[in-house]
């Protein structure tokens, strides 16, 4: 029987991954996020909850506003972040 280590230095093994497998097929997952293997990802940019909004814009409109954003070496989400920040300040 094998042994891993995750990046978080849990422990486990392969009777153990097996049994999370079959659980997780089942819908069920054991465990706080994170407890087992804790990915790295992006940093949080609010303490607060986040949601999601989507629209529709014209392609232009998106076009333009992924230009915007690279000529100021932001991302899109970055550059709509700060624009709505400042609109609602």
């Amino acid at each position: 029987m094998s042994t891993y280590r995750t990046k978080s230095g849990a422990t486990l093994t392969d009777e153990e991954i097996e049994s999370l497998a079959q659980a997780a097929e089942r819908g069920n997952y054991p465990g706080t996020p994170g407890e087992f293997i804790i990915s790295p990802g992006r940093p949080r940019i609010s303490d607060e909850e986040l949601v999601t909004i989507a629209f529709k814009v014209p392609r232009s409109h998106r076009d333009a506003l992924d230009r915007k954003a690279e000529a100021r070496g932001e991302t899109r989400s970055e550059f709509m972040r700060e624009t709505l920040e400042k609109a609602l300040a």
